[in-house]
Parts: C-alpha cells; sequence; structure tokens
C-alpha cells in the first residue's frame, strides 16, 4: 500500500500529508511552499502574521492583511504542485479579514480553529464580485477536538448556507501551542486522537450519505513516522496533520535558533503552560516559562488586541510578543510552542528527506505488516 491521495472535494493532494500551520511566523511561505511542492499541503499561519510589518504596531489590521496577501502571493509563485492552505484562528480579532484575504488571493484550504468557525461559509459569497465568485475554489476545514462539534458545524452550516464542510482535522491532546482541551483532559485516555478521531470520522458519516460525497477527516496531535500515519489511516482518517516534524527543516520560516531548542529538547522539557489566551499550551520549557511562573514578569500594556479572548489586564507577557521573539531566535524573551514528540527530533533535515523518510517508514509499515499475516 502507498501513502494516498488527500481529496478536499475536486481539490487533490498527492499525498495525504498537511503542514501544520505554526503561528507567528513559524509557517510561512517557505515551509509551505515547500510542502506542497513535495505533494502535500502546505499551510500558511495567519496568526499575527504581519509582526515583521514597519507599521503593524500602528495599523496592525491593516499589517496582518498586507503581509498574509504577501505570502500567499510568494507560495504561489513557487508551487508546481499541492496544495496551498492557511490557518486562521477563530479566536483572533481580524478573523473575518484574513478569511476574506485568503479566499481573494486563492488559498486552496482554509484551516480554522480555536473556536467553531459557524459563520466561515459565508465568506465565499460576501463581498466578492460575481466573477472572483465564479473562480474561488477555497475549501473549508474546521479543527475540531470532538465528534459533538463536528456534527455542530455540519448541521449549522447545512441550515443556515446549505454547505458542508470540505473536511475536518480533528486534533488530539498531544499536540503543539494552543490546545482545544482543559489541563485535565490532556492525559485522560478518554480525549486520545485514538478515540476521538473515530469518533469524528462516524459522526460525518450521515451527512457523507445524505449529500453523496466524503468529507475527510485528517487526524493531528502527535503523529511523528510513517507508521503512526498508517495507524491512523487504518483508524479511519483521510490523511495526517503534522506540525513539529516541520520546524526541524531548512525550508521552516524560523530562525535557526528557534530549530535548535527542537533538537536541543528533552522529554522532561515539554511542559504545558497557561496561555494569556485563555488555553492550555505545550512548549518546551525555558527562563522565560520559568520567570512567568515565579511571577517575574508583570501585566504590560496591549499594543495588539490580537485575540478575543486574550486577559489583557492580568496577563504577564505578550503572547504575541514573546512568541515573535523565538522565531526570531530571541529565546530569552519568549518560548517555543512544541509538540509532545518534540524530544525525539535530532537533526534539520529538509523538507524533501523528512517526507521521502515518512514514506520509507510508511511502506515499511505495510510491508511488516503484511509478512505476518503471511507467517500467519
Amino acid at each position: 500500500m502507498k501513502l494516498p491521495e488527500l481529496h478536499f472535494g475536486d481539490s487533490t493532494a498527492q499525498i495525504p500529508i498537511v503542514q501544520g500551520g505554526m503561528g507567528v511566523g513559524i509557517s510561512l511561505s517557505g515551509l509551505a511552499s515547500a510542502v506542497a511542492n513535495q505533494g502535500g499541503v502546505g499551510v500558511i499561519a495567519a496568526a499575527m502574521i504581519g509582526m515583521g510589518e514597519p507599521d503593524v504596531g500602528k495599523n496592525p489590521t491593516e499589517a496582518n492583511i498586507r503581509a498574509l496577501r504577501e505570502e500567499i502571493r510568494k507560495a504561489k509563485e513557487i508551487m508546481t504542485q499541492g496544495l496551498l492552505g492557511v490557518n486562521i484562528m477563530v479566536a483572533l480579532t481580524n478573523f473575518a479579514d484574513l478569511v476574506k484575504t485568503s479566499i481573494r488571493e486563492g488559498a486552496d484550504v482554509i484551516f480554522s480553529g480555536a473556536g467553531l468557525p459557524l459563520d466561515l461559509p459565508k465568506y465565499l459569497k460576501e463581498d466578492l464580485t460575481d466573477e472572483l465568485r465564479a473562480k474561488v475554489r477555497t475549501k473549508l476545514v474546521p479543527i475540531v477536538s470532538s465528534g459533538r462539534a463536528a456534527a455542530v458545524l455540519c448541521k449549522k452550516w447545512l441550515a443556515k448556507y446549505d454547505y458542508l464542510p470540505d473536511g475536518f482535522v480533528v486534533e488530539g491532546p498531544k499536540a503543539g501551542g494552543h490546545l482545544g482541551f482543559k489541563p485535565e483532559e490532556l492525559d485522560d485516555p478518554n480525549f486520545a486522537l485514538e478515540k476521538i478521531l473515530p469518533e469524528v470520522v462516524e459522526a460525518v458519516k450521515p451527512f457523507e450519505a445524505e449529500s453523496g460525497r466524503r468529507i475527510p477527516v485528517i487526524a493531528a496531535g502527535g503523529i511523528y513516522t510513517g507508521a503512526d500515519i498508517a495507524k491512523y489511516l487504518e483508524l479511519g482518517a483521510s490523511g495526517v496533520q503534522m506540525g513539529t516534524r516541520f520546524v526541524a527543516t531548512h525550508e521552516c520560516d524560523a530562525n535557526i535558533a528557534f530549530k535548535e531548542a527542537f533538537i536541543a529538547a528533552h522529554k522532561e522539557d515539554v511542559t504545558v503552560i497557561k496561555s494569556p489566551v485563555g488555553m492550555p499550551g505545550r512548549a518546551i520549557l525555558n527562563e522565560f516559562i520559568q520567570a512567568v511562573r515565579e511571577g517575574r514578569k508583570k501585566p504590560f500594556k496591549c499594543p495588539f488586541h490580537c485575540v478575543k479572548t486574550c486577559d489583557v489586564a492580568n496577563a504577564p507577557y505578550c503572547i504575541s510578543q514573546a512568541l515573535v521573539s523565538a522565531k526570531r531566535g530571541l529565546l530569552k524573551h519568549g518560548f517555543a510552542f512544541c509538540g509532545e514528540n518534540v524530544w525525539r527530533v535530532d537533526k534539520i533535515v529538509s523538507v524533501k528527506e523528512l517526507i521521502d523518510g515518512l514514506k520509507k517508514e510508511f511502506d515499511e509499515f505495510w510491508e511488516q505488516k503484511k509478512a505476518q499475516l503471511v507467517a500467519k
């Protein structure tokens, strides 16, 4: 068995690997285009994408729109195959602007989580000329953590927009960055990806049957090897999303010091923080995080108001500034989000080497399984 294609309606990726959207500059056009050019789904993360723009402090809305537009265009210029996605968090205050920009610039897929994107389909019709609306092929893929959430979105979108999701990403508790779970749920077997993935697959089946089309479900969170990919495909997934593995690539848009923090991380360094935006987040423990926990960071004046749920009045630091500092390699002033398996990363490779290795591991898994069946 070879790695299958991944279909979002009439849009096809040659391999079923989605590169996770990693915000505040970790996955931009460089990484996204490299993954797409290997046949996968490369993803630009829109969260505070304009942090490098000179006017971001005075006009963050325009800076983020401008930066997203340019990153999409840069990626599309050098893509030869695959699909280009944009990850846009529902919790962002400029969510609508970023969705509209992604559609107008011809993104193949919009992935949206950190809240339920209940009104996402309206942007395929809103503020578009008839000519542009006829050309739009952007697919809409919510990120969920339960079968219930998937069913709610299907029902709401059908009732209000006569539109079904083009797919779902189901993200388990071993993912990196902000997590859609309560702290006590992270180690609860009832919320493990192996448990919630089949639930989402089952939840969408009635909607697939009624509409007569597939709704692919993408497994995410802690997936590391080609054997892992095979495992989740056997559980009903149509593909997988991987973030941590793609950080340790030459093409990743982060500073080399950020990537080296992944290589240097040990298992005991992986920690879960309480983020100012109100969600737990998985990160690599460092001096900055220790200072926050010891009360050595004080509330600040928010310059961006980028996330609706951020507790600006009491937050001891700006999450966006901390993450952009880390992206630039200034880890004394920030920290690196990571997945549960970051400690397994031991070198930086090219995106091609990484994907070739995953394909080989996938093939070896099936060869071993075939041999075991024959031996029986």
